[in-house]
């Protein structure tokens, strides 16, 4: 079963939010997926996702931050304005308050039970900043994850401030987007404090995995190893996708699985069975 819900942060903001529930198999416990940049919760592998782990036994909830430029056409950037003021802490407190309503009963499922974090690309990073913070998640999985926010040279730094924004091509969709200097101001400022990642995964209290493909261009595999490098051995696993990229070959719109796929799914699968049930 698959409910869609609008939620109000205590910014003002709204999150379209879907929760995938088998009742059938349903054992208590969550996996909430965190979309990357220029992603949003149905594109290509949202919805699959979602049903797969549901079928797994769990509650999935997927959702779009805010201000990641999707509005009523749930897979069009029709919200430019708000994408150019997106930012790393606003997405890291949306996270934070999707987990809140969860166990506080706003997705309509009574909810007592373990929560887990899913995240893809910059999602993933999302998910560290958020669990490194919190004592009530009992696992991390990151799918191609960043392992640094700041991505951008200093030359782009001065147009950047110099123009009061930066545009970024969209290949998928042929648009140009903007960031606002507001984006730039949040990584630096919080650079060693709040947005600090290496801080983040050497807190982490929980399991994580930690999976990516060994052909990704978007992010490469050396920042899933830096990742590695920083975690506590004894509970992180690191599993190299051969032969794969950025979204395991999975295309928008979703047009199938595949082998590489559904071997991720198992994986990350396996890892939420050890360590939310």
């Amino acid at each position: 079963m698959i409910k869609d819900f609008i939620l109000k942060t205590s910014k003002g903001n709204q999150l379209q939010v879907s929760t995938f529930v088998n009742e059938m198999q349903y054992n208590g416990n969550a996996i909430i997926f965190a979309h990357g940049f220029k992603g949003f919760k149905d594109w290509g592998f949202g919805p699959y996702l979602g049903n797969f782990f549901a079928n797994g036994g769990f509650i999935v909830v997927t959702f779009n931050f805010s201000h990641n430029g999707i509005g009523i056409n749930k897979t069009e950037f029709t919200e430019l304005e708000k994408f150019a003021d997106n930012t790393f802490t606003l997405e890291v407190s949306e996270l934070d308050e999707i987990i809140d309503f969860l166990k506080t009963g706003h997705l309509e499922i009574e909810f007592n039970g373990k929560v887990g974090l899913l995240g893809h690309s910059r999602g993933g990073a999302i998910s560290l900043l958020t669990a490194s913070k919190r004592i009530d998640i009992n696992g991390v999985a990151l799918w191609a994850s960043i392992s640094k926010l700041d991505r951008y040279s200093e030359r782009q730094k001065v147009i950047w401030r110099k123009n009061g924004y930066f545009e970024i091509l969209n290949t998928r969709t042929n648009q140009q987007m903007r960031l606002n200097v507001s984006l730039l101001d949040d990584i630096e400022k919080n650079a060693n404090g709040s947005l600090n990642l290496e801080k983040s995964v050497r807190n982490l209290g929980c399991p994580l995995l930690i999976a990516h493909g060994d052909q990704d261009l978007a992010v490469p595999i050396a920042e899933a190893e830096q990742i590695y490098d920083w975690a506590d051995k004894s509970k992180t696993e690191f599993y190299k996708i051969f032969g794969t990229g950025h979204t395991f070959d999975i295309i928008h719109p979703f047009n199938g699985t595949n082998e590489k796929f559904e071997k991720l799914l198992k994986k990350t699968s396996e890892f939420f069975q050890r360590n939310l049930t």
